[in-house]
């Protein structure tokens, strides 16, 4: 069965994020589900007419992993916006980022430095599932840089789609926006 890429229309008029940066933002993501799902049926193909172990199949196993996770981060990206307000410190997921980094303001201080590093990437807020400890990570391709075992919980996409049609070279004050309309709920559904 395909992937269907999800609508995600309702953020248009989102605080922050012209309606050109996110249907072209949305365009991106349809075409790494396009893509995926193009990746499979090739792999497919090739298996059932017994090409696996040639060159052309080294290659698109891969691209499934760029295609497929930039799939599934833009997917995470997009279901943790939305949302109006600050994280709740009381809550599960307040609580569990101050047992981790001290408070919900030594987190955000650090997601938020992690996020203004120059160059293209990720910022992702996992939960190691093994170990139940919080971290903050760089990613700097879609399939390189995940930690293995690892959830993401909030994901922000520093890749320059992402904010330059509004922001131009002012990365913090996408981030800054990026953080007016986190939906916290979604993220700590995420949490294990």
């Amino acid at each position: 069965m395909p992937y269907a890429a999800k609508d995600y229309g309702k953020l248009i008029g989102m605080e922050g994020f012209s309606e050109t940066l996110l249907k072209n933002h949305f365009t991106l993501y349809q075409g790494y589900v396009t893509n995926t799902n193009k990746v499979l049926d090739t792999l497919a193909a090739m298996l059932k007419e017994g090409k696996v172990g040639t060159y052309e199949y080294a290659e698109l196993k891969r691209r499934l992993g760029w295609e497929f996770n930039g799939m599934r981060l833009h997917e995470c990206y997009f279901e943790n916006l939305g949302g109006k307000g600050s994280l709740d410190a009381g809550s599960r997921l307040g609580k569990a980022l101050a047992a981790e980094f001290g408070s919900v303001e030594k987190w955000e201080a650090d997601f938020r430095a992690v996020g203004a590093m120059r160059g293209i990437g990720w910022v992702v807020l996992y939960q190691d599932a093994d170990g139940k400890r919080l971290f903050n990570q760089w990613v700097n391709e879609h399939d390189v840089g995940h930690p293995a075992g690892a959830v993401p919980v909030l994901v922000m996409d520093v890749f320059e789609h992402a904010f330059m049609t509004d922001y131009g070279l002012k990365r913090a004050d996408y981030i800054a926006a990026f953080f007016k309309n986190i939906d916290w709920k979604a993220a700590e559904a995420r949490l294990k």
